[in-house]
């Protein structure tokens, strides 16, 4: 399955991508907000891209992970995964080399679509508080902030606010 934007291939992401998703997993400026990154070593990063092909082999996925693509080219991922019945929550990640040209909210704006289509009734997302190029995406959804809460990163940068963010679709 591909989604298909004006300058973007949304295509399943799999172990065929490990050198560039690692790429950007690793990267300390892009994972910083993240909660369940960075990763640290290449087998971390392939156990997430053969879950990911796994959830893609079933019949009905309850996690979408999806490669973004520009022209070929895989600069980051993008997800939409099955919370509770008809919610969703997406997430996305892209290399630096392509921060502040709309990507971000480029690939989301076809994932809501493509929700849709698989009878999602809300979309929630989540970021540190601090991370507002996150959530300036979630605001150019159309999302809304419903709640400011706590997380807790697995490593040594403790805890953060949190926002949530919503959209009825």
């Amino acid at each position: 399955m591909e989604l298909h934007t004006a300058r973007l291939t949304l295509r399943p992401i799999g172990a065929g991508d490990l050198k560039s998703t690692h790429k950007y997993s690793t990267d300390l400026d892009v994972t910083k907000y993240m909660l369940f990154l960075p990763n640290k070593t290449e087998a971390e990063t392939l156990s997430f891209l053969m879950f990911a092909e796994g959830e893609w082999a079933k019949d009905k996925p309850d996690d979408f992970e999806f490669a973004i693509c520009l022209y070929g080219v895989h600069i980051g991922g993008i997800s939409l995964v099955k919370v509770d019945n008809f919610i969703y929550e997406i997430g996305w990640i892209l290399d630096k080399a392509y921060h502040g040209n709309g990507y971000c909210t480029e690939a989301a704006k076809e994932v809501v679509r493509f929700a849709k289509t698989i009878g999602a009734i809300k979309i929630i997302a989540q970021c540190d508080s601090r991370n507002y190029s996150s959530y300036h995406v979630m605001e150019k959804l159309g999302m809304t902030r419903t709640e400011i809460g706590k997380r807790t990163y697995r490593d040594d940068r403790g805890a953060a606010n949190e926002y949530t963010y919503v959209l009825e679709i």
